[in-house]
């Protein structure tokens, strides 16, 4: 019986999860009141509470690798990412009481619609194609790690599951939802999500908190690991050190919060302004709380083992610690239901995902923010969730964070975009053309920052990267070039 425990508590809870959110939204055969029209899957028509928008902005950003990254990057390093949720924190800030506004007064449908509005059409096609493209690589990335853990319990428990099946599962199951019950149905089941993962994340930081001795302790509090920075890294190379973590952390929020359709289009779900600008800020203080509940994981599972050496023995990557307490571990039940957390981690992010993308493609690339039918919506949805799982077959395991590699793929591009908005926002004369230029001529320089500079062999840490885009783009488009209007 307990070899069945875990998959029966996964399956039970998917059922639950897709039949939850399903009635939440009102797109389940038995609810009364069902989506009207094709607008209704992609619009919630600014009908929900700031509570659940919140828990969605903090469900589609931490994803599984969330979940398994940060107990293993704490492992080594200590309560770091709270540094960097303090520096989210100014930046939701600046979203709230800057972006926010602008969006709901102009009764947007997208992130983009500024932009097109601002400069123009082009300009509004080339940040949204950048955004597809760039989001398209992300969740690819949270789509293969989320494999690792899965495979993991179920090879553990006998039942050996092709990646390919996991990915094919996952992803499915998630179009099928995102589809049918539209944005709704997406902000519901994030909220679900995001509260299961947590509350598992709590079992286990008491689990093991219960393991430790009053000398474990007392190492723990002189050990300095729970300094929310580190004070001796490198600004330039670090995320973790005060500088980088505030500031580049700040403006690496602002952009990501701010500019990227998969938040902005929560945010505008909002009743109201207030609601909306409460769940940004909100955000940050539940993902704040969040990292410390997974960094104290990590330390936990550091002092359990007796040392950084011991705890790592025998892993390949800090991603797989995590995962591995999970598996042999924890009993039976318990396991299954913290891997349906990790299972949950990903679908969150990955509904959000295609849902925005599928909600830009008609927004902004097509022209239409009002679709034909719902069937179409289906398709389309179908075609990212298929693009998806093609580029997550095609990426390869490294033995670097897929928490980082993933912030290098989005800081290719999310530096441009909130130079953009700037440029909007600060110089009424910059041109469509100028525009252009200067988002274009960042993305290729931030390519070659992402992939060639290195500082003494590191590259540069990633919470710069948003930051030095925004000021390749105001360089560029700020000052005209001979007679440029």
């Amino acid at each position: 019986m307990t070899v069945w425990l875990d998959p029966l508590v996964i399956v039970l809870w998917l059922i639950a999860l897709v039949a939850g959110s399903l009635h939440l939204s009102g797109a389940a055969p038995w609810s009364r009141t069902r989506p009207r029209s094709a607008e209704d899957v992609l619009d919630a028509h600014k009908s929900l509470p700031a509570w659940a928008i919140c828990l969605s902005i903090v469900a589609t950003e931490t994803s599984t690798l969330t979940v398994i990254s940060v107990p293993g990057i704490a492992c080594a390093r200590g309560m770091v990412f709270v540094g960097l949720g303090a520096g989210y924190f100014l930046g939701r800030l600046m979203v709230a009481r800057v972006l926010l506004p602008l969006y709901m007064r102009g009764d947007l449908d997208s992130a983009y619609q500024y932009l097109g509005t601002r400069f123009g059409r082009r300009m509004q096609r080339l940040a949204a194609l950048t955004f597809l493209l760039t989001r398209l690589l992300a969740e690819a990335v949270r789509l293969f790690a989320a494999t690792l853990p899965i495979c993991a319990l179920l090879a553990a428990r006998g039942m050996g599951v092709p990646p390919l099946a996991v990915l094919l599962g996952m992803t499915g199951l998630t179009a099928l939802y995102t589809a049918i019950g539209g944005l709704r149905a997406v902000v519901w089941s994030d909220a679900a999500q995001f509260l299961l993962y947590t509350m598992g994340a709590a079992v286990c930081c008491g689990i093991l908190a219960h393991e430790l001795t009053a000398v474990d302790l007392a190492a723990l509090l002189s050990s300095g690991m729970l300094s929310p920075f580190d004070w001796h890294a490198s600004a330039l190379t670090s995320p973790y050190a005060p500088l980088t973590a505030l500031i580049g952390g700040a403006i690496l929020s602002m952009a990501s919060h701010g500019t990227d359709q998969l938040m902005v289009q929560r945010a505008l779900a909002a009743r109201s302004l207030r609601d909306a600008q409460r769940a940004m800020v909100g955000s940050a203080v539940v993902v704040t709380g969040l990292f410390a509940l997974l960094s104290l994981v990590g330390i936990f599972l550091r002092l359990r083992a007796g040392g950084l050496t011991q705890a790592m023995n025998g892993l390949k990557s800090p991603d797989e610690l995590f995962p591995q307490f999970i598996v042999h571990d924890l009993p039976p039940g318990l396991s299954g239901l913290l891997v349906a957390g990790i299972i949950s981690a990903t679908m969150g992010s990955l509904a959000s995902a295609l849902n925005a993308m599928t909600a830009s493609t008609f927004t902004d690339i097509v022209g239409q923010p009002r679709p034909a039918s719902r069937s179409l919506v289906g398709a389309v949805t179908a075609l990212w969730a298929l693009a998806l799982i093609a580029v997550a077959c095609a990426f390869s395991a490294s033995s670097t964070s897929v928490l980082v590699f993933g912030f290098q793929v989005a800081g290719y591009s999310w530096g441009a975009l909130l130079g953009a908005f700037l440029l909007g926002l600060l110089r009424p004369r910059v041109t469509e053309i100028r525009a252009m230029v200067a988002f274009l001529v960042t993305l290729a320089v931030m390519s070659w920052v992402v992939l060639g500079v290195r500082i003494d062999g590191a590259p540069l840490a990633f919470p710069w990267f948003v930051p030095l885009g925004v000021a390749i783009t105001l360089a560029v488009g700020w000052f005209p070039v001979g007679r440029t209007r």
